[in-house]
């Protein structure tokens, strides 16, 4: 359990919130019942943050009038970031929320996408995916979770793994090193994948290799230097987007149901330092770009979403 610390019941805090963060601490930290913390995620349809979303959808059912990017995006304009209103990042944001997949919603959601969602790169069908293995890991991350049949895309990711182990949305030009930011969406995806469909002798195998090169480097150091690959990755964000770094990392091998290997210590303690005197954890990062409505109280305070994680990281790590 969190500790106590005068002034704050971290508990306390994070249940006096959205139902998306209430039924998450129940089921994680505080080992309610399954009957109970499901009635909470019930709430989610029809309260708070995922109704607020749901309303946002268009009537045509993608958001903001793109499949990864809205309608009026212009790439090289005067927009700061990358817009996040569209329909897959909205689906992800769903996803994380906890929606019911079975709730009517969500099939609504899901039907209408797929009959009028289209990729911007070539058309594609919105749950057949499109060309670059960070949106197809998310895309097959959503579809898995709600219900689609995205095993084309699965095939796809597949054929495209890196000699070292992981992918990269710039192979296609020509690199030919694991992205830490794109194998984290993939893995991410290939588990929601085998969570819906159950285990596939190349789905683990591609997800073990993944694995293991984020494990070799600590997940996050260089090997030749034993340097931080990227400083950018020991900040912790939220919403992650399609960005890496050490808690996301550490909340996916939580969530395959691995035991902690010895190689997470060092991001575990790296998690465990940035505990705040409190109890909390502050948000370190959000992504820059255009979004529907916020979900933390702002850079440098602390965050609700950011002390889940890395609390029940650290009660899976046995690092409390």
């Amino acid at each position: 359990m969190p500790p106590r610390v005068p002034g704050v019941d971290v508990l306390d805090w994070l249940l006096d919130s959205d139902p998306a963060i209430r039924w998450q601490v129940m089921r994680d930290l505080l080992d309610c019942p399954r009957e109970e913390w499901s009635a909470e995620r019930a709430n989610v349809e029809i309260d708070g943050w995922g109704a607020q979303l749901l309303a946002l959808a268009d009537e045509d059912g993608q958001w903001a009038g793109g499949a990864h990017f809205p309608h009026d995006f212009v790439w090289g304009g005067s927009e700061e970031g990358q817009p996040w209103t569209s329909t897959s990042h909205s689906l992800t944001q769903l996803r994380d929320f906890g929606l019911d997949p079975q709730s009517g919603s969500a099939q609504r959601a899901v039907r209408l996408v797929g009959e009028n969602c289209r990729w911007e790169y070539a058309g594609e069908r919105y749950w057949d995916g499109e060309v670059e293995p960070c949106i197809n890991g998310m895309t097959v991350a959503n579809g898995s979770y709600f219900g689609v049949d995205v095993s084309s895309i699965v095939d796809r990711l597949l054929d495209e793994r890196l000699d070292d182990g992981g992918w990269n949305c710039e192979a296609e030009n020509g690199s030919v090193r694991t992205s830490y930011d794109t194998t984290i969406n993939v893995l991410e995806g290939l588990l929601e994948y085998e969570f819906a469909n159950g285990k596939s002798p190349d789905v683990s195998e591609a997800r073990r290799t993944a694995e293991e090169f984020l494990l070799k480097r600590q997940l996050f150091l260089r090997l030749s230097t034993g340097e931080p690959a990227d400083e950018d990755f020991l900040l912790l964000r939220n919403p992650t987007r399609w960005q890496y770094d050490v808690l996301r990392a550490l909340d996916y091998f939580r969530r395959s149901g691995a035991d902690p290997d010895p190689r997470t210590a060092t991001a575990v303690d790296h998690v465990l330092a940035k505990r705040t005197d409190d109890g909390r954890w502050v948000l370190d990062k959000n992504p820059k770009g255009r979004t529907w409505f916020d979900i933390d109280d702002g850079l440098g305070r602390p965050s609700r979403w950011v002390t889940l994680r890395a609390l029940r990281v650290l009660r899976w790590a046995g690092a409390e």
